[in-house]
């Protein structure tokens, strides 16, 4: 039987109000009182979660953009994971700085102009702001800032900033993409660790969700490529329209249902036979979507176990480990209303293991829950 340890993962879910800053660090720190150091090895809060998220111009967000590090974010994470000792994941829009004021940095396009293309990993389609633009290409928003997550570490050390990459309709009136997916090595039980932001998962404009066999699974690919075991999601999702209304969620966009799998090969192993009227249940559509956005990490196909063995080659070449076959995931999301948009929440801890035909849910909260889940979720050595 092969060896295990086990990841204590903490996920923050509620509601926060938007522009409210203090206001919601105070509410997350209510929530976390009860946390002791060292009670988990990572604790994740979703995207831009002080702020709020639906911010609908420049304009409107730029009082509320923040600087890494010195930022309430970044401040609030540093003492946090100092507290507990352990890492700490959060969201939050990075203020863009024109100037370059270290060697190294990020070259940043000007104020009015549209976003640069990003530098993508093989593989990645690149948005292009033209996939998006809704004044009909008369003008462009001014780009501000970055939608971004921060990982800290058990010391209170900022490990890596990751600038979002496949932005969503909000994002575009404000933000720059970010250069690609990335991949930390951190001691165990993390590992090979991966961080994206919400609409990641999903396909990247101009590209379409063509096939269930073949994707594209931009992300999923990066996952399998790098090896990555544990990838950590921090969500703004927002709840699914009906199909008769627009689908231009941050969640389905116009690829489909991801409940219509193959048989055999649903998304989540716990049926949804009674609807759920206090909000404790997760939503079950969303995390079958989540599930399916990932299908190669677990579904049974060719061109994945290829892939699985190309890397197992190149391993072998570097004299590195093999990569797993499981990957752990991790979606940290928010709950509230918001701009007329509702927050569908449903925090979940997923396993998925290449090849097995299903991805098995370990966790999960309720659409409407507030709280922190505490997860226990094994980890193969």
């Amino acid at each position: 039987m092969a060896a295990t340890r086990t990841l204590r993962v903490g996920v923050v879910q509620f509601a926060p109000k938007i522009g409210k800053i203090q206001a919601n660090i105070a509410k997350a720190h209510e929530l976390c009182n009860g946390l002791t150091p060292r009670c988990v090895d990572l604790l994740c809060f979703p995207e831009m979660i002080f702020t709020g998220y639906m911010f609908p111009d420049a304009t409107s967000i730029s009082p509320y953009l923040e600087l890494p590090k010195t930022g309430p974010t970044c401040t609030f994470c540093a003492e946090l994971a100092r507290r507990l000792e352990c890492y700490v994941a959060a969201g939050f829009p990075e203020r863009l700085e024109y100037e370059s004021s270290s060697a190294g940095s990020v070259s940043r396009p000007p104020p009015l102009s549209p976003p640069s293309p990003a530098m993508a990993t093989p593989g990645i389609s690149t948005p292009t702001s033209s996939a998006h633009d809704h004044t009909g290409g008369a003008h462009l928003s001014p780009i501000v800032g970055f939608n971004t997550a921060v990982l800290y570490s058990p010391t209170g050390e900022p490990l890596t900033l990751y600038r979002k990459f496949n932005l969503f309709e909000t994002d575009l009136s404000w933000a720059a993409p970010g250069s690609g997916f990335t991949v930390l090595d951190l001691p165990p039980p993390l590992g090979k660790t991966t961080i994206a932001i919400c609409n990641d998962l999903n396909v990247h404009k101009p590209a379409a969700w063509d096939s269930l066999e073949d994707g594209p699974y931009e992300l999923a690919r990066h996952c399998i490529r790098e090896g990555t075991r544990l990838l950590v999601l921090l969500n703004a999702w927002l709840k699914s329209r009906d199909e008769d209304e627009d689908e231009d969620e941050e969640r389905s966009g116009s690829e489909g249902n991801a409940g219509d799998t193959e048989e055999g090969e649903g998304a989540h192993d716990v049926d949804d036979d009674d609807d759920d009227d206090d909000g404790l249940e997760p939503d079950w559509k969303t995390l079958n979507w989540w599930a399916h956005r990932l299908r190669p990490t677990w579904a049974h196909h060719p061109a994945t176990e290829k892939e699985y063995e190309d890397q197992r080659t190149v391993c072998q070449i570097n004299g590195s480990g093999v990569g797993p076959k499981d990957l752990v995931v991790v979606a940290c999301n928010r709950i509230g209303d918001e701009g007329g948009k509702t927050f569908v929440g449903s925090s979940a801890a997923l396993m998925m293991r290449r090849g097995s035909g299903r991805p098995r849910l370990l966790h999960a909260m309720g659409e409407r829950e507030e709280g922190i889940g505490i997860w226990n979720i094994p980890i193969g050595l």
